[in-house]
């Protein structure tokens, strides 16, 4: 459901999809924090990155009493690692909010007079600096001697790096001066030049060993090793950019901090000039842009932060960042080659995303020789052919994109590119809805390139719940063969003896595990049909279709007549409440692929699909089919819905023939006309709550 819900904007989400939504990036989310803080090897660019975080933020900012505890804008970086003592931050180490525009560097300086009560035209004085691409790190002083270092971690517990912070040499182990605090955490960046960097992937490559992605992954994979020694050997530096925790005033500004930082024998991230309007940072910005290949190492934008410390302690933070700086970044790096073919892969939804096929060509100190295309509807909108010459832009470190095309090198006799309407992988349809820009596969139960992660949902826990038959052991069984279609779960008691030749499975685990599958022969209309992993219908939206359609049978019949627009069985789907146009265009899609009716035709013949039974205790309307019209004074609409689904009515959003009964509320319309039309029963809102008993 999720992958449909990634292309509907934040501002048309329902509640329940923006809650999908949020669950499924704040585990997205998880998952690349961990790489990219964690385990220094990402796997998506840091455009794409942000682009799932300003989603998340966007949806939260609509549905605020949907943020989850695990909210991505609650977390900062990363859990620490296994293997490195924890360190609890006495100050949290705060993430950086981002702005990509010059309207929203104007956004931030606004907010700034804002909060704090300034005219719109007084001049705030804001530092601007580079903004280094490495490690975070804490760096703890007491009594002017280093006693601790520690990484960012998750903001709030980082990992104890003491041993291997000690290696480098741009770390003071005791601070210079007489005048430094009894007691301060400093906090800057480990880095690698780029020089040092292309040195050590030389090294490594001589030595048989992998090399890294980019200095940045280098510097964050040096200070994570668990022998000092190792540490010690590659070319790492620091810069202090800010403090944490300290035991008395180092300044009244920024500018007198960094001051001070600098005395005690710290480099700083330079340049760094002090900036009063927004003309002057987007100048700053403009002219690190353009000089920043001059630079020895790698940044990947600019950061500004309020000048005033005292203003700073005024605007404090806002969940995982600071109110008082925010970080302006850089657009992606870019370069010219050929378009040799566009490939079209199959991704694990069904979603066919086209690839182009690049001359090799180097972009950011990265070969690059494939790039996503995004959809069908870039390559018509940037006219894309192949033999063209594109411009192509990687987006942070991993994943490159085809940003134009370069028209005058066209090739004569170039022709237009023609999306496929059949899966590559497949040979199912292709089918695209009128508001998606993806163009999806039908052939959900059998297409190869979607079977797997169908297979994992079929036995999962709100499905099947097939004991013993969890994702490793359906990768294992899809790899060897032993199960390709859902079908091939129930006839693995023909395959006994291989399974028990298996590593790690004995008779008696094989016997368990066949017990299992024979158990679950018996199960739920509700849960088969949520089982068979139709897009956009979950747990909820399955119930639904159980509900109103009462058996496996009649529900196939249904489905299959509904492929026909204008007919009365599409009708009577998209009139459920809570399916509508969009839902029941999936439904059809699915049923109008002779693979999935086929696959639905042999489990029919292994299953035995309970029909849907009513909650104990049927009420008056329960299996009855309901409407509500007009405005209601003693519920709102939505408590009058969730009432009669409780006690087994079917609530329709339009009134057809087999309507039971419509609910009048006050200015009825339409509605009310429609069921006189049919002879439909009508009921005012005092004769439905006497009906349903109050």
């Amino acid at each position: 459901m999720t992958a449909g819900l990634r292309e509907i904007p934040a501002e048309e989400l329902t509640a329940e999809q923006a809650a999908a939504e949020l669950e499924a990036l704040a585990r997205e989310l998880a998952h690349h924090d961990k790489l990219y803080y964690g385990d220094a090897a990402p796997e998506i660019s840091d455009a794409t990155y942000d682009a799932l975080r300003r989603r998340n933020q966007a949806i939260e900012a609509r549905f605020p009493e949907l943020i989850r505890p695990d909210s991505p804008s609650l977390r900062v970086g990363a859990a620490p690692a296994a293997g490195f003592a924890k360190v609890v931050h006495s100050k949290p180490m705060l993430s950086l909010a981002n702005a990509f525009s010059a309207d929203e560097v104007g956004d931030f300086v606004a907010r700034l007079h804002r909060f704090l009560g300034l005219d719109p035209g007084a001049p705030i004085e804001v530092l601007a600096e580079p903004k280094i691409d490495g490690l975070s790190a804490a760096l703890r002083y007491e009594g002017g001697r280093l006693v601790r270092g520690a990484t960012r971690g998750d903001g709030q517990v980082g990992e104890d790096i003491t041993a291997n912070i000690r290696t480098v040499d741009d770390v003071p182990k005791a601070l210079a001066g007489a005048d430094a605090p009894e007691l301060i955490e400093i906090r800057g960046e480990v880095y690698m030049r780029r020089s040092d960097f292309l040195a050590l992937n030389q090294a490594q490559t001589a030595a048989g060993k992998a090399p890294f992605a980019n200095p940045r992954n280098a510097a964050a994979g040096s200070m994570r090793q668990l022998d000092p020694r190792v540490t010690a050997g590659r070319p790492l530096r620091f810069f202090a950019y800010g403090w944490g925790e300290v035991s008395g005033p180092i300044g009244a500004t920024l500018e007198e901090a960094r001051d001070r930082l600098e005395s005690w024998g710290f480099r700083l991230n330079q340049p760094a000039r002090l900036c009063r309007s927004v003309d002057e940072l987007l100048a700053f910005y403009e002219e690190t842009f353009g000089t920043r290949g001059e630079l020895a190492y790698d940044i990947d934008g600019v950061v500004y932060k309020v000048n005033r410390l005292d203003w700073q302690d005024r605007l404090g933070m806002v969940s995982r960042a600071p109110r008082w700086a925010t970080a302006h970044k850089f657009p992606a790096e870019q370069a010219q080659t050929t378009l040799k073919a566009i490939a079209v892969n199959v991704g694990r939804t069904g979603a066919l995303t086209p690839v182009a096929e690049l001359e090799p060509v180097t972009v950011g100190g990265v070969v690059v020789s494939r790039a996503t295309l995004h959809n069908e509807d870039e390559i018509k909108r940037k006219d894309i052919r192949p033999g063209d010459t594109v411009v192509v832009q990687r987006a942070g470190d991993v994943i490159p994109q085809v940003v134009s095309v370069v028209k005058e090198k066209r090739p004569k006799g170039a022709k237009p590119y023609r999306f496929p309407r059949r899966c590559p992988a497949c040979g199912s349809r292709a089918v695209r809805q009128e508001d998606e820009a993806a163009r999806r596969c039908t052939g959900g139960l059998v297409c190869p390139a979607q079977a797997m992660e169908r297979l994992k949902h079929f036995v999962s826990r709100d499905a099947f719940d097939i004991e013993g038959l969890g994702e490793k052991h359906i990768e294992a069984f899809w790899e060897d063969g032993l199960i390709k279609t859902p079908n091939d779960i129930f006839r693995l008691k023909e395959r006994t003896e291989e399974l028990k030749t298996r590593e790690g499975w004995g008779e008696q685990s094989v016997k368990n595990l066949l017990a299992a599958v024979e158990q679950h022969r018996d199960i739920a209309l509700e849960r088969f049909i949520y089982a068979l992993g139709i897009r956009q219908v979950g747990q909820a939206t399955a119930r639904l279709l159980a509900k109103q359609y009462g058996s496996l049978g009649a529900w196939r019949q249904a489905m299959e007549a509904a492929e026909d627009r204008e007919g009365e069985a599409y009708r009577e789907l998209v009139a459920i409440d809570g399916i509508g146009p969009l839902v029941a265009a999936d439904i059809a899609a699915f049923f109008a692929e002779p693979h999935n009716r086929a696959v639905l035709e042999e489990l029919a013949r292994e299953l035995r699909v309970a029909d849907f039974e009513a909650p104990a205790g049927a009420s008056p309307i329960a299996g009855k089919t309901v409407v509500f019209t007009g405005g209601l004074e003693t519920m709102t609409r939505s408590e009058a819905k969730a009432r009669a689904e409780a006690l087994g009515a079917k609530v329709a959003s339009s009134v057809s023939a087999k309507t039971d009964y419509v609910i009048l509320g006050a200015a009825a319309g339409s509605k009310a006309k429609k069921a006189e039309e049919l002879g439909v029963t009508t009921l005012s809102e005092e004769e439905w709550l006497a009906l349903i008993g109050g």
